[in-house]
């Protein structure tokens, strides 16, 4: 059930090339540069898409590895999902995505929604992931992003839809928006012209549908803490002091239960270090996954 369109992406990254290739019917938009061991990149939630989240991470970990940065269904160019999306069937995706490139194991690093998809096919396909990494990662508690406030918002009928549309005609609007996602000192004026780009080309209902199936006033649909101590695969956390959305004590408590695992935490950085301090969150991926190259 395609829906193609001309243009490919809705932005380019530098050094890769876009590509189209058909998952399970659906036909799916990826980036990719470089050569040499597999890397999937995993963007999150809301507004983000693969060049956004990955734009300062791919060139660099494509210097040593075929880096791969996919639009999850229902994100920048491809195709919206069937049903209301989670967590599990994303990892599906993930899953669908390296058999049709014909991958049979790569790494995968995932931010926020990414990292709790990264997560899902570690744990139930774990001959699939060479190495996982988790940068302020979804899926490590219980507790609503935000508060019961959010669980509330969520619930009113057309009100997400609402502020979603007026939020992405303004550029002061979206500023103020992110001042609740990264740090005040990393909000640059880039940052926000590329992400006011995505946020007035995506329709959001996949993100929308997401939120209401996942968010109760008891917590959140998704949480592996009680799975982390079967990780089998080799882990490295990645997480922002000042992260608002998802605390870091998630990751730090992910530390002491996964067997394999190493904490990083990131100083005067909030929920999106790929975009926010992307140079220390190179170095510390292509370190960690250097290892078995």
């Amino acid at each position: 059930m395609s829906r193609h369109r001309s243009r490919i992406s809705h932005r380019n990254l530098p050094g890769a090339t876009t590509r189209r290739v058909f998952v399970d019917d659906h036909d799916v938009f990826y980036h990719v540069a470089g050569d040499g061991p597999p890397v999937v990149l995993l963007h999150g939630g809301g507004w983000d898409s693969a060049a956004l989240s990955w734009r300062e991470t791919m060139p660099t970990l494509a210097e040593t590895h075929t880096v791969y940065a996919p639009d999850l269904p229902g994100y920048g160019d491809s195709d919206p999902p069937e049903g209301t999306p989670s967590v599990d069937s994303y990892g599906a995706f993930v899953v669908g995505f390296l058999d049709a490139l014909g991958i049979d194991t790569a790494a995968l690093v995932g931010v926020s929604l990414g990292g709790s998809v990264a997560l899902d096919v570690a744990l139930t396909r774990p001959e699939r992931v060479s190495r996982l990494v988790l940068v302020d990662s979804y899926g490590l508690g219980r507790e609503v992003p935000g508060g019961p406030l959010s669980t509330l918002f969520l619930r009113i009928p057309r009100i997400p839809e609402a502020v979603e549309r007026v939020l992405a005609r303004h550029s002061r609007l979206v500023a103020l928006s992110l001042r609740g996602v990264v740090h005040p000192a990393n909000l640059t004026p880039e940052l926000v012209d590329e992400v006011l780009a995505v946020a007035r080309e995506h329709d959001g209902r996949a993100w929308r549908a997401f939120q209401r199936s996942e968010v109760g006033f008891g917590g959140v649909r998704t949480n592996y803490v009680d799975r982390l101590p079967d990780l089998s695969v080799p882990t490295l956390l990645i997480h922002g002091e000042a992260d608002s959305l998802i605390p870091v004590e998630w990751s730090v408590r992910a530390g002491t239960l996964i067997p394999d695992a190493e904490v990083r935490i990131l100083p005067h950085c909030g929920h999106w270090p790929p975009r926010e301090v992307p140079e220390t969150v190179t170095r510390f991926v292509a370190d960690f996954l250097d290892v078995d190259a």
